[in-house]
């Protein structure tokens, strides 16, 4: 099914990208959620109008998640943890742990948006990236300490 995006879905496009996609990811995810309609020729010529406007509020919203992450990226959080043999926690850091403590320093952060493959299960220090927007994507700096 091909669908015209209204808004940058990750992996899949930006704004006015007529995309193919299957019939049950526009129909349950995409339309629903107006991220998208479908791609007929009255929707083609209404997109072609809201390109302009879509095109101004998605470099506003990048403007914006590009300032947040110069100040993201100054970030150094420290967790200190109690440790095992060979340099392992007991326990772990989550990005749950991580979205807590950048809460309590005043930055919301989801913990959906920090982009954590597994949780944190050694001393070290780690880059964590953070996804704020479709093509910004800060770091910042955790370290893992043994308390």
């Amino acid at each position: 099914m091909e669908v015209i995006l209204r808004q940058a879905v990750e992996k899949l496009g930006h704004p006015g990208d007529i995309v193919k996609v299957s019939p049950g990811y526009a129909r349950n995810y995409l339309l629903p959620r107006g991220f998208a309609y479908e791609a007929t020729a009255g929707n083609r010529k209404r997109i072609a109008q809201e390109k302009a406007r879509l095109d101004a509020a998605e470099e506003a919203r990048r403007a914006s998640a590009q300032e947040y992450a110069g100040k993201i990226e100054q970030i150094s959080l420290t967790f200190s943890a109690r440790v095992g043999e060979e340099g392992k926690l007991f326990g772990s850091v989550t990005s749950a742990d991580i979205a807590q403590q950048l809460a309590e320093q005043g930055y919301e952060i989801e913990k959906r948006q920090i982009d954590l493959k597994d949780p944190i299960k050694a001393l070290g220090v780690y880059r964590v990236p953070i996804r704020l927007h479709a093509d910004v994507h800060p770091e910042i700096k955790v370290w893992v300490i043994k308390q």
